[in-house]
Order: structure tokens, then C-alpha cells, then sequence
């Protein structure tokens, strides 16, 4: 049987995408996102929890996450998770788990210059990236 391995966040950046370009003129972007689920608890208060997400962008889909995403950018990311493993200078053993983001959705209310800001509310447009055709409005996709 073959296994699944999809996330899907919808979260705020925690700061600006790193842009780096690796040999070959190959764009990566990384940020970190957090997530945040509030419930009651069992006496009835509202409890908040964040998780703290890195995720990591390639090619195109960096570019236009350095160009347009900044620290606050409410987002939608869908991608696979990739955990990581290596031995620092101390010879630690050491991992990181990443989403790695096949599709991003920006949720933040576009301005009439074009540029996007961080609506705080409900109501956003969503671009959707391909690097086939223009970016244009369209529904999260489920």
C-alpha cells in the first residue's frame, strides 16, 4: 500500500522569507509559520496553543514568496513533510522537520496598488501560483 504525505496550514509568517539562491541559480525561500487552534477548557476558558512551523519554498514559488509575503502574511501552504538528519560540529545528532510547499494561497487583503496587506479579517482574494499562467483569484481548494 503507498502512504500519503500531505499538510495543509493555513498560518501567519513569523518573519520575511530568506531568499537564497543554490548552485545553479536555484531559488530556495524558508519561513517560519505559525499556527493557532483555540478551544475551551474544562472550566470553560479559552485556551490558546501556537505551533511553529518551518516551511521551505523552491524556484519560483520562493520568488514570489520573497516578493509579495512579509512577517504577519496570512497564508495557505500545502506541501509534504521532510525531516532531516545531521551531526553538528559537537557531533550531536541532530534533525529538523520542514514542510516542503507544493502550493501557496496568500490570504491577505490585496491593496488597489497591487501590493498585499494583512487584512485581519476573514474576507481575503487568494492568488494561487503556477508557473504556467498568471496568478489569478480563485476558492482554497477544499
Amino acid at each position: 500500500m503507498r502512504g500519503v504525505n500531505r499538510v495543509m496550514l493555513i498560518g501567519n509568517l513569523g518573519r520575511d522569507p530568506d531568499l537564497q539562491y543554490l548552485e545553479g541559480n536555484i531559488a530556495v525561500a524558508k519561513f517560519p509559520l505559525a499556527t493557532t487552534e483555540t478551544f475551551k477548557d474544562k472550566n470553560g476558558n479559552l485556551v490558546s496553543q501556537t505551533e511553529w512551523h518551518t516551511v521551505v519554498l523552491w524556484r519560483g514559488l520562493a520568488e514570489l514568496a520573497q516578493k509579495y509575503l512579509h512577517k504577519g502574511s496570512l497564508v495557505f501552504i500545502e506541501g509534504r513533510l521532510r525531516t532531516r538528519h545531521w551531526e553538528d560540529k559537537d557531533k550531536n545528532k541532530r534533525f529538523s522537520t520542514e514542510i516542503v510547499g507544493d502550493n501557496l494561497v496568500m490570504l491577505d487583503k490585496r491593496k488597489e496598488n497591487g501590493d498585499y496587506q494583512n487584512s485581519g479579517d476573514t474576507t481575503h482574494q487568494d492568488i494561487s501560483y503556477d508557473p504556467n499562467i498568471e496568478p489569478t483569484k480563485d476558492d482554497l481548494p477544499f
